[in-house]
Formats: structure tokens, sequence, C-alpha cells
């Protein structure tokens, strides 16, 4: 694959999943406790023009497999367009825009995303890929599937969203529809940067590991990490989403397949 294509790839796929993930499967709460939580555009606020810039952080498996490169970019997402969805709901496109770590070149454009505002959900399609990434009320422990419209065993997906790119072995690499999402450390102050950033809460994924690092040469190993951060009035501030396999391949060089995907944010309006 053309390999531009496959950090195109690489980048929606994971932002979709791992970023802005979404039905909520809660618990019942009681009305006093959901009127209490702030709506969820406070978490994810939806203006035309309004941008978020990010260093990137891409980890990738070259020379097929035996060697782990990181590189690093500049990233801008920017409400670009209101609209209604194919079920006649608002939405909106973001634009995204990539450029050299050091932002010395102009931003060039690399596709977009859509966000839903639904009732006590919010929507983000990449790639025709649907995710729930926030869902009311924003309290501490509040759990969700967030990929549960990503379902594997699927014409599309017979083998998880990944299966066009990498040759997974991992269940929890390939049901990724099985994920669940959970609020923590809402209210939390946290750094990014050199910039102190307020009334932040955390949207914790899976956090599994197995020969991860890999310290026994000749057993599989994987890693499979998600975390999300959103800021009160700004948005995704900070996200971080690991997904890799080391296959021993006995009758041939060992390997790793999959990716890691850092974003923290440098600059908003």
């Amino acid at each position: 694959m053309n390999p531009i294509l496959l950090m195109r790839a690489i980048f929606s796929y994971s932002f979709s999943l791992a970023m802005l993930g979404l039905l909520a499967i809660t618990g019942c709460k009681k009305e006093t406790e959901e009127f209490s939580s702030e709506p969820l555009s406070e978490y994810l606020p939806l203006q035309i023009g309004k941008y978020i810039s990010y260093r990137l952080d891409s980890t990738v498996f070259t020379e097929s497999g035996r060697k782990e490169v990181i590189r690093t970019y500049q990233e801008k997402f920017e409400v670009a367009q209101e609209l209604t969805d194919n079920l006649g709901r608002p939405s909106y496109r973001l634009d995204r825009f990539i450029r050299d770590s050091a932002g010395n070149n102009a931003w060039t454009r690399a596709g977009a995303i859509f966000i839903t505002p639904v009732d006590k959900t919010i929507e983000v399609i990449s790639d025709n890929l649907r995710v729930l990434k926030l869902v009311f009320p924003v309290t501490e422990g509040n759990s969700w599937k967030g990929n549960r419209y990503i379902s594997s065993g699927t014409t599309n997906n017979p083998e998880g969203p990944y299966s066009a790119l990498y040759d997974f072995n991992d269940d929890a690499h390939i049901h990724i529809d099985d994920w669940d999402f959970t609020y923590e450390n809402k209210g939390e102050t946290i750094t990014l940067n050199d910039q102190t950033i307020t009334d932040v809460v955390t949207v914790t994924g899976p956090d599994e590991s197995a020969n991860a690092p890999v310290t026994d040469p000749a057993s599989f190993g994987s890693r499979t990490y998600s975390l999300d951060q959103y800021a009160k009035n700004i948005g995704l501030v900070f996200q971080e989403l690991i997904l890799w396999e080391y296959q021993p391949n006995p009758n041939g060089t060992p390997f790793k397949v999959g990716f890691g995907v850092k974003r923290s944010m440098i600059d908003h309006n």
C-alpha cells in the first residue's frame, strides 16, 4: 500500500476509534444526578471556525515489522461546516490538516471527520466507521460500549476494522466493538506542552498487555491501550491509542504489526 495512504488510514481509524469513540450502555441514574451533569457540548464544542492543533506522534513498524519508528507531525482539526446527515440529523464536518513537526510548512488538508451530537451521546464518523465518543451524564464511573457500531464478524469487517491493514490475532484488536470506555478524574488539572489545562475529564479504554515489552522472543506479545482527555470549552486535548502485536514467526524472522498514536494539544481558539 502507498505509505501516504497507509498513514492517512491509520490516523483516520485511530481518530474515529480512540479520539472524538459512542450508544451508551449506562447504569440507571437518578434524574437529579443527570441534571447535575454538564451538557456534552461543554466538552466538545462545535462552533464553525473552532480548531485545535496537536503534536502528533505516530509509531509504525517498518522493515517488515522488524524496526519501530516514531514519526512526529503537527495536526489540526477545524470545524468547517454544519450539515444534515443521512438520517436527517444536524451534523458537523471537521477538516483535518497536517504539516511538519516544527510548523515551518503550510498546512496540507488530509481528509475530514463528521461529528453528530445526538440525544445524550456524540457520534463520530470517519471512513464510514461510527463510534460513540462521549455520553451523558459526564460522571465518574459511567461506562459505555463506545465502538458498538463497529461490529466484527460482518461482511465488511470479518476480522475487525483493521483487517485490511494488519493481520491481528488478538481478540482485543479484532473485537473492538466490545471495548468499554469509562469516565475518570473529572475536574482534573493537567499540564500539556507547558500549558496548564483545567476542568479535564479522562475517558479510559482497554489497558492490556502480554509479553510487552517483549522479553521472551519465542512468545506472542501484544499491547492494547486507549485514553482520551477532554477539557471544558476546548475539546479533546490529549489522546493515546496503542495497538500492536509481536508475532514470533518460528519459520522466519519475528516481527510486530500494528501502530501507536499520541495527540497532545498545542493550540486552540
